[in-house]
């Protein structure tokens, strides 16, 4: 067995254990606004965005804005390290979802307060599941982005989001992950009963910024933890021991690459969404 790990992390004495590193009118996020003729759906799905863009997708392009600004000038200080945290949480659940695909067995999942994760695992595909935690992170900061425009679709990514966390209790958290978890699903539930009995939009303000931060995450912990240095027992130093020829720092480009894509698709899928609606 091999170890896969987010630097830093604690030392682990098992050998046994391989180790990785996180109403139709009613729909977008705002319904005041009266609709233009160009802002009418079309009856299809506007690939090319040619009715593209309108008061819901200024406002939503206004809101990621404004989120990674809030993002870029809060990252060092304790109001993210939550965030931070969930981001992590969402890298090892990568990799945990990907051993459960490749019929592997996950045998622990924990997060650290120094923003380090580990996924203890036995089995499943290696080379499926070591780029599942930063790729899987970007894909999954995608994901709730594209589903944020649209009331019901962020109320499902918000259900799979508590669901995910719930199970992952399951999976002998440490303290740090509990507290996390029991946190954020208490957090993403209260915005859900708000949305549903109080007012809406409401739930999908947080849908949109758990996607760009999440995102914004993966790309710059990849930037950070394997372009700029290359940490020993990272997941880019496992994919370099499967694939010799392709040295860490090749691989970190090319996670790089990857995220920056999911990325870029999310917000083009939730315009397409939003346009065709």
């Amino acid at each position: 067995m091999g170890y896969l790990r987010q630097d830093p992390l604690p030392e682990l004495s098992d050998p046994f254990y391989a180790t990785s590193d996180a109403d139709p009118t009613t729909d977008w996020l705002f319904e005041d606004a009266t609709l233009t003729a160009d802002e009418t759906s079309t009856g299809g799905t506007d690939w090319q965005l040619k009715t593209c863009c309108g008061t819901y997708e200024i406002v939503f392009l206004c809101l990621m804005a404004g989120y990674l600004v809030i993002i870029y000038f809060t990252w060092n200080t304790m109001l993210m390290k939550p965030m931070k945290l969930l981001a992590v949480f969402v890298h090892e659940m990568g990799h945990a979802t990907a051993c459960w695909m490749t019929c592997g067995s996950v045998k622990a999942i924990e997060v650290y307060g120094n923003e380090g994760g580990v996924t203890k695992y036995v089995g499943g595909w290696r080379w499926f599941i070591i780029p599942a935690g930063y790729v899987g992170g970007a894909f999954w900061g995608a994901f709730f982005v594209v589903l944020s425009g649209n009331r019901w679709a962020s109320l499902v990514a918000a259900i799979l989001f508590c669901l995910a966390m719930s199970v992952s209790l399951f999976f002998s958290p440490n303290k740090t992950m509990v507290f996390l978890n029991l946190g954020f699903i208490l957090l993403t539930v209260a915005f859900i009963l708000i949305d549903q009995l109080v007012i809406h939009p409401f739930l999908q303000y947080l849908t949109l910024f758990y996607g760009v931060f999440i995102g914004s995450f993966s790309v710059y912990d990849i930037y950070d933890d394997l372009i700029t240095r290359t940490v020993e027992g990272s997941d880019a130093h496992a994919c370099h021991k499967l694939i010799p020829c392709c040295m860490p720092r090749c691989v970190g480009v090319q996670f790089a690459i990857l995220a920056l894509a999911f990325q870029g698709l999310g917000l083009y899928l939730a315009l397409v969404w939003m346009t065709s609606s």
